[in-house]
């Protein structure tokens, strides 16, 4: 066997950066062949149809050949996938919606602020959106983030436990399009940092978070929805090369669009080369809930009050709501709950019957079943928070 030790290299440079590598890698095609559960391929994007996709995911043995599909599809394949219909009631996404818009008049206070991906005055941005959307409709949070689709995508690539944020941008007519580039982790780091970090590092990070857009309205290709590459999230270099601009030429002249609708998600491997494209129409505002989605064992990328999102949270479930599904629920808690019981104070929170203690979402669930009333699971949260404490 050859010792690839010898010959991977330790670092990626920018000056080591081939083109001709990532060009071989995109010009591969993803065939229908590739995706057995999907509807349809367009432009090496991979269409779901959510209410095809219902009988795998509630079947515990069909569900894994599907959340394995997703997997291989983000990693070694393509590296993005559309799932249609993904809410089949999107009444609940205009409800956010309103909430958002209002959230979105309040924090402007008389005021344009710019965030690091777009100028000034060029969209909106509701930073954590996912506790927000909590704190103002703890009802509606669980009806939106109680989606048994996105807990599945989200599952698939980052197994369970994983971590929810959400990002509101809402991008008005004349927003400018981004320039190609790739996500948290590496993607949040400068070039001379990132170069910094080991070759094998570059290939841990896209493993490590999920990204991905609810779509709040339709949105055709002239509001500008995400531009895409597929393929070239497998260039393993490409935290090093995306900021040059023969790369992001060869982006800007080999890109993807695909129109979405209202209820849309689209997943994407946030080592994948994107941007989000310009709004080129002169009324309509393109209004997306992006997900950042953090595994288990790494760091999110925004601080979440875990603990005051299940006080809300708790209580709503406890006393019931109609017609929400028991997966519904199981997901709104995942979204919601700290599902990964470390770090810990093991002197206090010590493992029980088990390799470690009891998580937040595990006690959450345990609460809804034992029919822990409001005030009992606020103590036992209180206990825990101490068990954790240095």
């Amino acid at each position: 066997m050859k010792d690839l030790s010898q010959t991977a290299p330790a670092f990626f440079r920018a000056e080591d950066c081939d083109l001709n590598d990532l060009k071989a890698l995109c010009e591969q095609t993803l065939s229908i062949s590739d995706v057995p559960h999907a509807a349809a391929v367009d432009q090496n994007v991979a269409i779901y149809e959510a209410r095809a996709l219902r009988p795998a995911l509630s079947d515990t043995a069909a569900r894994p050949h599907l959340l394995a599909e997703w997997a291989h599809l983000l990693r070694w394949s393509a590296g993005v996938f559309v799932i249609k219909g993904a809410y089949a009631d999107t009444a609940p996404i205009d409800r956010a919606t309103e909430i958002y818009m209002q959230i979105i008049a309040d924090e402007k206070d008389g005021h344009t602020a710019a965030d690091h991906f777009a100028a000034a005055g060029s969209n909106d941005r509701v930073w954590n959106s996912l506790q927000k959307l909590c704190e103002a409709d703890p009802e509606i949070f669980a009806r939106y983030f109680g989606n048994v689709n996105i807990d599945a995508a989200c599952e698939a690539w980052l197994g369970p436990n994983y971590q929810m944020t959400a990002q509101v941008n809402l991008v008005h007519p004349g927003g400018a399009a981004q320039q190609a580039h790739r996500d948290y982790h590496l993607g949040f780091q400068t070039a001379d940092i990132s170069a910094r970090y080991p070759a094998h590092v570059h290939d841990l990070s896209p493993v490590m978070t999920l990204q991905g857009g609810i779509a709040h309205c339709d949105m055709p290709v002239e509001s500008g929805p995400t531009k895409l590459l597929p393929f070239s999230q497998a260039y393993r270099a490409g935290y090093a090369a995306y900021r040059l601009p023969a790369f992001r030429d060869y982006f800007e002249e080999n890109f993807v669009q695909l129109p979405l609708e209202k209820g849309d998600a689209i997943f994407f491997n946030p080592a994948l080369f994107h941007a989000a494209g310009a709004n080129r129409t002169a009324d309509q505002e393109r209004f997306v809930n992006l997900v950042q989605v953090s595994s288990a064992f790494g760091r999110s990328l925004e601080a979440i009050n875990r603990d005051r999102m299940c006080r809300l949270l708790y209580p709503v479930l406890h006393k019931g709501i109609s017609g929400i599904s028991a997966e519904e629920i199981d997901a709104a808690i995942s979204a919601t709950a700290e599902g990964y019981p470390f770090p810990t104070n093991l002197d206090r929170d010590p493992p029980v019957g088990g390799l470690a203690p009891e998580s937040q979402a595990a006690l959450f669930r345990r609460a809804l079943s034992e029919g822990m009333s409001p005030a009992a699971f606020n103590a036992a949260l209180d206990a825990k928070a101490l068990k954790q404490t240095v």
